[in-house]
């Protein structure tokens, strides 16, 4: 799939892309990350990780950066969010952003409001 497909994203490859639009991380810190962000005991497994950064990549929002190191020294595989993953994202968000605001329209608080 091209870079400016519309093809539903995951939550977790949502989160990743969040994640990346930071900066390029190795595997292991993406999935630090979102677990960190998603929060409430949540862990990502490896499976689940790899999987979702292979669909990201094949479709052209991620890509590897081989050239880079991890923060131990040894090669691993880094990622970088590629523009059309960027512009992903922000699709995403302002998607996400509309159901937001119809859960409001109804009534529905999201846990942090209603705290």
């Amino acid at each position: 799939m091209a870079a400016d497909d519309d093809g539903k994203l995951s939550n977790v490859m949502t989160e990743i892309l969040l994640t990346l639009s930071r900066e390029p991380l190795h595997g292991y810190a993406i999935k630090l990350d979102v677990e960190a962000r998603i929060g409430d005991g949540y862990v990502l497994g490896s499976g689940s990780l790899y999987q979702a950064l292979q669909r990201l990549e094949r479709r052209g929002l991620i890509s590897e950066v081989p050239e880079l190191v991890t923060d131990d020294g040894r090669r691993g595989r880094t990622y970088r969010i590629e523009p059309g993953g960027t512009e992903r994202l922000k699709r995403e968000l302002a998607r996400m952003d509309r159901v937001l605001a119809d859960a409001r329209r109804h009534d529905i608080e999201t846990e942090e409001r209603a705290s």
